[in-house]
């Protein structure tokens, strides 16, 4: 049986103790980890040591969990000032908490019943309650000492005490995995060593200076197994996302559809509203639904033909036997910047361009609206909207394409449709697909385009159209429940998310 130099010696560091950790039997050879567990795989493969391994989910301690195990977690901390005032504003809390901890804090208050809110002269008011007073520590309060006096804990023995996705959600831990190596020499191995190995340094090389010397006959030749397990490699590559996202754009594309770029994220409110026959009193126009630019606050209207169109078919339909919206249209209003909010913008902007008839388009967007965070919402985020147009296209043509869509492109095993409402389309629908983990997830509107919209755009076909959250399609292809992976700094998940097509 032929044995290399350094199986050699990983087997006579065996035979010496019969058992050993991976870690001291490294320390022992005196080689690196890579090198030892190559011998160790090699002699397992010969019959002459036996690898075991036992793995074990455990959770460890965030630099962010260590912060609160010092200072305490927000809640008790604005409780603190609770107790002491009684009640205090948002505008007191800033004193002890960081602007990324006051978000959350009167959701947390409330949830443990420590205070009630109310409005006192326009500001939030928080007082506090009996339960406040006497508030006790909690299962969430025990697993951050025990993390804080151990650093890494067995998720069973953390399990026992709070569920380990409320530590991961507040960033007071992460989940990982250890593994624990041990190797031990067989009998064969054993037997082996009693008779005695030789060991000889071993080269890779057959120099000239090695025959010359004679020493050829001293040395042993290293043998190469291609076969060997070796050290994993991560080269460059996409990030996981983009990678989806061009892969989309690629399948567009070869569908037929005609890109619809921008390069700007800040539109007027004509384009991403007016030019959509959505009226200027509409409640998603509003602060709490849209962001709005500061500076500069205004931009420039479109040709004064195409203005005076659109501005018809807000105030009485213009020419489509439509009576509008029934109110004085704002110049002004349709001016004021922000960042878009949907790219069905970017269709607007195209129909009123020109497009082919029959024709396809579709963009790929970042857009920005107001949200609470969550594993399903994000407040920053890439859509997909397009559109087709030609003379005999109708509801059922829609259905059929979002279907395909989801079920071809996006991987989703079941998609339904709801009945739904947008100002620009009639009739509208509703896409869902279902997620292994997270059920029903809504992903797309959809509808045809209302004539007061494409007629003051120049268009006067039947034109059906969408608006997909690219995002959430994106955690069925990458098996994923919580869309912040997406541009998640994991490297590990950096490393080994694969898209699935």
């Amino acid at each position: 049986m032929e044995l290399s130099y350094q199986e050699k010696l990983t087997l006579i560091k065996l035979g010496e103790a019969k058992k050993l950790k991976f870690e001291e039997l490294v320390e022992k050879t005196g080689l690196d980890q890579v090198a030892v567990m190559r011998s160790v795989l090699g002699l397992q493969a010969k019959g002459l040591a036996e690898l075991h391994e036992r793995s074990e989910k455990v959770i460890k301690i965030t630099e962010t969990g260590r912060k609160y195990a010092q200072i305490g977690l927000p809640e008790w901390r604005a409780l603190k000032l609770l107790l002491e005032g009684e009640k205090v504003t948002l505008d007191n809390l800033k004193e002890v908490l960081s602007e990324d901890e006051l978000k959350p804090i009167v959701g947390l208050l409330r949830k443990e019943g420590w205070a009630t809110v109310r409005k006192e002269d326009g500001k939030l008011v928080l007082e506090i309650t009996d339960k406040g007073r006497e508030a006790d520590e909690r299962p969430i309060d025990r697993a951050l000492k025990l993390l804080a006096e151990k650093e890494t804990v067995p998720v069973s023995e953390v399990e026992k005490l709070v569920p380990v996705k409320e530590l991961k959600r507040r960033k007071i831990a992460d989940e990982d995995t250890i593994t624990e190596r041990t190797v031990e020499i067989t009998p064969a191995g054993e037997e082996l060593v009693r008779k005695g190995l030789e060991l000889k340094r071993e080269v890779s090389i057959l120099t000239q200076e090695l025959i010359k010397s004679g020493r050829w006959k001293e040395v042993e030749f290293r043998r190469f197994d291609i076969k060997a397990p070796v050290r994993r490699v991560y080269p460059g590559k996409k990030q996981p996302y983009r990678a989806f996202l061009d892969k989309i754009r690629r399948r567009l594309i070869e569908m037929g559809f005609i890109e619809m770029v921008s390069e700007s994220m800040i539109e007027t409110q004509f384009w991403n509203f007016d030019a959509l026959f959505q009226p200027q009193n509409h409640p998603a126009r509003e602060w709490t639904d849209t962001y709005q630019l500061k500076y500069p606050k205004s931009g420039h209207l479109p040709e004064e033909e195409l203005v005076v169109r659109v501005k018809a078919a807000h105030e009485h339909g213009g020419d489509t036997g439509s009576r509008g919206w029934g109110y004085v249209w704002s110049p002004e209003r349709a001016m004021l910047l922000m960042p878009r909010a949907h790219g069905t913008a970017l269709d607007a902007r195209q129909l009123a361009k020109g497009v082919e008839i029959p024709g396809k388009y579709f963009t790929i967007q970042r857009v920005f609206r107001p949200d609470v965070l969550d594993r399903t919402h994000l407040i920053e985020f890439n859509q997909i909207d397009g559109f087709v147009v030609g003379e005999e296209l109708n509801f059922r043509h829609l259905l059929g394409i979002l279907k395909r869509f989801a079920v071809e492109i996006a991987g989703a095993k079941k998609v339904k449709f709801l009945p739904d409402y947008y100002p620009f389309t009639e009739p509208s629908v509703q896409m869902s697909a279902y997620h292994p983990e997270l059920g029903w997830v809504e992903f797309g509107g959809a509808g045809i385009f209302r004539e007061e919209m494409t007629k003051a755009l120049g268009i006067d076909a039947p034109v059906i159209a969408w608006g997909i959250g690219i995002d959430r399609l994106a955690m069925f292809k990458l098996g994923i429940d919580d869309i912040r992976y997406l541009f998640s700094y994991d490297l590990r998940w950096l490393r080994e998310a694969r898209l699935v097509w």
